[in-house]
């Protein structure tokens, strides 16, 4: 192969090009590889925290009110192609290598602004647009929860209320009874219990208080 032959694995300096350069495109092309991975995207729901994924992990979520793009000096920006990324490489994470949520969400969080930087987009722009909504979704009444949405993140998290919430949705909207609403019953059982562990008689009177 010809040392001027511009390919993915010939060494940086052989481009003729900066590093930071080359570095970007091939995060733009690994997440484009990522994006057509998805096997099917959903954005015909209400998801907490903007987007999720399906137990199985073929489905990618995406709240229905999160804006699929945003105006940034002239410039519009996509923002479905980097939650994408997110919960691409969190659902990985978790399920191939068993890493605990918390730990695949920060390395999923730094792959996501690593996408964003090299799209030419300052992460603190993004960040600033993408938390304007987490405050706006996560205020509003869930009434269209997907009945397949993984809830390892909101029992890791130990969002007694949020989880609570979710299930009455699906209650009220007189879904199957299946496994979906025992998981979610189950997931605040499971908090209750630590809640117990932890904190004792005390901690889990104030739980059931709480949901009152």
């Amino acid at each position: 192969m010809p040392l001027n032959f511009c390919h993915p694995t010939a060494p940086h300096k052989t481009l003729r090009l900066p590093e930071w350069y080359v570095s970007s495109l091939m995060m733009d092309r690994a997440l484009d590889a990522v994006v057509r991975r998805v096997k099917k995207l959903d954005r015909a729901h209400d998801v907490p925290y903007l987007a999720g994924y399906s137990l199985d992990g073929k489905t990618i979520y995406i709240d229905r009110h999160m804006p699929r793009a945003f105006k940034l000096r002239g410039r519009s920006v996509e923002t479905d192609r980097f939650l994408i990324l997110h919960e691409e490489v969190e659902k990985t994470l978790i399920d191939q290598l068993g890493l605990h949520y918390l730990h695949a969400h920060q390395i999923a969080t730094r792959a996501e602004e690593a996408a964003v930087r090299a799209a030419g987009i300052k992460w603190r722009d993004y960040d600033r647009f993408m938390q304007k909504h987490v405050k706006t979704i996560g205020d509003e009444r869930l009434t269209k929860v997907p009945k397949d949405l993984d809830l390892k993140p909101y029992r890791d998290e130990h969002d007694d209320d949020l989880l609570r919430r979710m299930l009455a949705s699906v209650k009220a909207s007189k879904a199957p009874k299946g496994l979906h609403v025992r998981d979610l019953a189950e997931a605040i059982q499971e908090l209750r219990r630590r809640v117990r562990r932890r904190h004792g008689a005390r901690g889990a009177v104030a739980l059931s208080r709480k949901k009152k």
